[in-house]
């Protein structure tokens, strides 16, 4: 363990933030450069000699937690590091983009505030990258089989890092024009910088793993093409199908699905556009969707200099305490306050849109909602609640339902679904289609990036012990394993 004391002597403080007025100027990260080096240790030390450490059942990449802690405590940065990536590929992603449910699983947080994980890993490997830690591992000797991976999200990033290290010949196909996925187009730079995935993407080129942009599996290639190309192959193109809300008025111009939105925004910060031409600037913003997606549509809008800008969600406003039935060590559902909630506008809770009014141009000018309340299982809305809000610009944030099915990818490849619509696969990520496996969102649907990741780990191994009857390289999660809820 790091400190004994740690827990009793030293309070919980977690990464500071710019000032709102300075933050929303830029699209640079909202946390202040440098903040955490000068107390993280401290904050490592709280980690308990706990017996059994709970954060291991709260992370699916089974992160060595108590280990990486006591090292960052003691500040060998160099053996911290080699603990963390011992289960994680790419820990400066989930360091700033996972909710942590390490944290909530923490022993710790039974009574006190929790340990502050997510910031220990962040600084961890920062530092390893300020200090040249984090270097290529190419394999010893090439196994001569060939893979191709669809996809360069997280799980299809970390795919590809494992069965290139294990001495495959690796390809990842991306229909983007850059390599990351959601990680690229769907995040917003201030959320992550995409400095971030550059280095990590040089970090595999040199390791051997090879990089296809700008083709889509399915249009571009066909699934048969591929098949006699390669030994194997993963799909993990993510669940990419946007949710939609067929009310009256849906068709009006301004109202975008998040995914529509976002990536526009990001190409603006990668130097292809000077303006997104669907900016907020301006206008009445509504986000329709409570999660983190809608946070980053939030975000965006300020930055951009929306006139006001409004989240609706459909569920109950949730507590700041822990209900009592979300106990320890599940992840419970707490009312959260992101950097984006931090820099204004309005959060309306348990409200539907009812449908949208549009000008004579055919412009979305409101939005029409209603009061709604849950009882005996079904949604009923509550009679004389209608409001009408200004709506120039609207965003659908409200999840995903799939994986891409319009580009034949699906199709061409016969494969199978399950009941979810997610491509079915079985204990060792495979498909029905010999050779052919899944990992991320694409089979598992919509999830965190710590799944994602350690799918495609998984998934990997799965691969390897396909191509050649055995493999060492670590399986975290099986396909049927669910995040630790109530």
């Amino acid at each position: 363990m790091a400190d004994p004391k740690g827990f009793l002597t030293t309070g919980r403080e977690v990464a500071t933030s710019r000032p709102v007025e300075e933050r929303v100027k830029d699209w640079n990260e909202v946390y202040v450069p440098g903040s955490l080096l000068p107390i993280i240790s401290k904050q490592a030390g709280r980690c308990m000699d706990c017996g059994i450490p709970f954060c291991h059942n709260g992370c699916p990449l089974g992160n060595l937690i108590p280990e990486w802690n006591d090292f960052a405590y003691r500040e060998d940065w160099t053996a911290a590091s080699e603990r963390l990536h011992a289960t994680n590929n790419f820990p400066e992603f989930t360091g700033r983009l996972c909710p942590a449910p390490c944290e909530s699983a923490c022993v710790l947080a039974i009574n006190q505030p929790a340990v502050t994980i997510k910031n220990v890993e962040v600084s961890i490997i920062d530092k390893a990258w300020d200090s040249g830690d984090v270097t290529p591992q190419p394999p010893e000797r090439l196994s001569g089989k060939t893979v191709a991976v669809i996809g360069s999200g997280p799980a299809g990033l970390a795919a590809a890092q494992q069965l290139t290290r294990a001495g495959h010949t690796v390809v990842v196909y991306e229909r983007a024009d850059r390599i990351g996925g959601l990680l690229r187009y769907g995040i917003p730079e201030f959320k992550m910088e995409k400095s971030h995935i550059n280095r990590r993407i040089e970090q595999m080129r040199a390791e051997g793993t090879k990089f296809r942009t700008e083709t889509e599996i399915g249009r571009d290639i066909t699934a048969s093409t591929l098949r006699k190309r390669y030994d194997s192959v993963v799909i993990a193109a993510g669940a990419t199908i946007s949710r939609d809300l067929p009310v009256p008025g849906r068709d009006l111009n301004g109202i975008h699905f998040a995914m529509e939105y976002l990536p526009l925004s990001n190409k603006v910060q990668e130097g292809d556009l000077t303006v997104s031409p669907i900016t907020a600037e301006g206008k009445h913003v509504v986000v329709i969707g409570g999660g983190d997606t809608g946070a980053d549509c939030v975000g965006t809008a300020h930055r951009q200099g929306a006139a006001s800008v409004t989240q609706l969600e459909i569920m109950p406003q949730p507590g700041t305490d822990r209900a009592a039935h979300q106990p320890w060590p599940t992840f419970p559902m707490l009312y959260k306050v992101t950097s984006a909630h931090e820099e204004g506008g309005e959060r309306l809770y348990s409200v539907s849109t009812t449908h949208f009014e549009g000008d004579e141009d055919g412009n979305v000018q409101s939005l029409h909602l209603i009061e709604v309340e849950f009882k005996d299982g079904k949604l009923n809305q509550k009679a004389g609640t209608e409001r009408v809000i200004p709506a120039q610009l609207v965003t659908l944030a409200m999840g995903f339902t799939g994986t891409d099915q319009q580009n034949g990818l699906v199709e061409q490849f016969g494969l199978e679904l399950d009941e979810r619509g997610n491509i079915a696969r079985d204990a060792q990520y495979a498909t029905n289609v010999p050779g052919v496996y899944v990992a991320g969102d694409a089979g598992r649907g919509q999830s965190l990036i710590v799944w994602a990741i350690a799918e495609g780990r998984s998934a990997a191994a799965g691969v390897d012990r396909h191509l050649t009857g055995a493999s060492d390289l670590p399986s975290p999660i099986r396909p049927t394993d669910r995040a630790l809820m109530a």
